[in-house]
């Protein structure tokens, strides 16, 4: 395990794709990480561990060999480990994009491939990083992360930094994060967050069922989507804006109301349609800008894409991986236009079906 951790660390090094100082950071982060790693079994086993920690591990070690035996997802020791790293988040991800734009500064790295943030495991490094890109005028925003995935180079841990969610909650992370492991296309963070965001939902919806569980709530899942969808559209408005020769100050004020109008139409719905709930009340009342829109869509961008490919396999996951890799396969404009097909067929299917997913 040391030599593959090290070949990797010359490897990043070596890369030039940024500042040794921030690959550094990068690698002692890891390398801690994987030091405070232990079996699963072990935390379980002592008595000396709180009764709720070793009965929520308990409980992802179920969803845990569901995922490998019934949703076909690598069966290694990921998420068979415990680390306690002694803070509330693993990563903070730093977003960063130009005044006008929603183009995120994209960072490459020579395994991930190219992605819209550059991670920290320090919060202070995520400021001062932030900071400095204030300074050149971009538009920026921090985000704490809890869980992420080694893609299978290492055997990546339940960490305490989730230990605070449901047992339910944490099954769907196992889930999401054992698909990146299955199949991850390098370059293409909407393709990667949509298959695993799609195998996660499904994955859930049968690891209910095996238990005998209702699906889960129709309600629940159509606020999540109505946000979303809420966010969409301003950026579509900001997309539209930021096309404008307008000068600078238009296009500012311009940008504000867009904001401005994201905020009341939320409390609109929140208050007409949700009941005064009020679970997204404290993203949509932080400081507004570009950067903080970008994981929007990124996640679900083709989910619905992936459910239609998953019933054209019949329902079988082998089958669906396999047709996964091959649409990974297919040159860049052509894996798009068939995203698009599957899509367009799945939402057909959709208006033609009442309830169909």
């Amino acid at each position: 395990m040391i030599r593959r951790f090290l070949a990797g660390l010359m490897v990043v090094l070596l890369s030039g794709c940024s500042s040794v100082s921030y690959y550094s950071q990068l690698a002692s982060g890891q390398w801690e990480l994987l030091c405070a790693r232990q079996p699963v079994a072990e935390v379980i086993a002592d008595p000396a561990r709180p009764q709720g920690l070793r009965e929520h591990l308990v409980q992802s070690q179920k969803a845990r060999t569901f995922a490998s035996q019934q949703l076909h997802l690598p069966d290694n020791q990921s998420y068979r480990l415990y680390a306690d790293i002694g803070r509330p988040y693993v990563v903070w991800n730093v977003f960063a994009t130009q005044e006008f734009s929603l183009s995120p500064e994209n960072h490459c790295f020579p395994i991930a491939g190219c992605v819209a943030y550059h991670g920290y495991y320090s919060q202070g490094a995520a400021r001062g990083e932030a900071a400095l890109l204030r300074q050149q005028g971009m538009d920026v925003s921090i985000g704490g992360v809890e869980a992420y995935s080694t893609l299978g180079w290492f055997n990546d841990p339940i960490m305490n930094t989730m230990m605070h969610w449901g047992d339910e909650r944490l099954a769907t992370l196992i889930f999401h994060e054992l698909a990146h492991q299955r199949f991850y296309l390098k370059d293409d963070t909407g393709f990667n967050e949509s298959f695993a965001t799609f195998v996660e939902q499904e994955g859930t919806r049968q690891w209910r069922a095996a238990r005998g569980l209702a699906p889960v709530s129709d309600a629940a899942l159509q606020q999540r989507d109505q946000f979303i969808q809420l966010i969409l559209d301003t950026r579509k408005r900001l997309e539209n804006l930021y096309a404008q020769p307008l000068p600078a100050e238009a296009m500012r004020a311009g940008k504000a109301a867009a904001f401005e109008r994201l905020r009341n139409d939320y409390q609109q719905l929140r208050d007409s349609q949700w009941g005064g709930d009020k679970r997204y009340d404290a993203w949509i009342n932080q400081p507004m800008n570009n950067a903080r829109l970008l994981p929007f869509g990124l996640y679900d961008q083709w989910v619905p894409a992936f459910a239609a490919l998953f019933r054209q396999e019949g329902g079988d996951w082998v089958r669906f991986y396999r047709a996964v890799q091959a649409l990974g396969g297919l040159a860049a404009p052509e894996r798009k236009a068939r995203l698009q097909q599957l899509m367009n067929g799945h939402q057909e299917m959709a208006a033609e079906a009442p309830g169909y997913k």
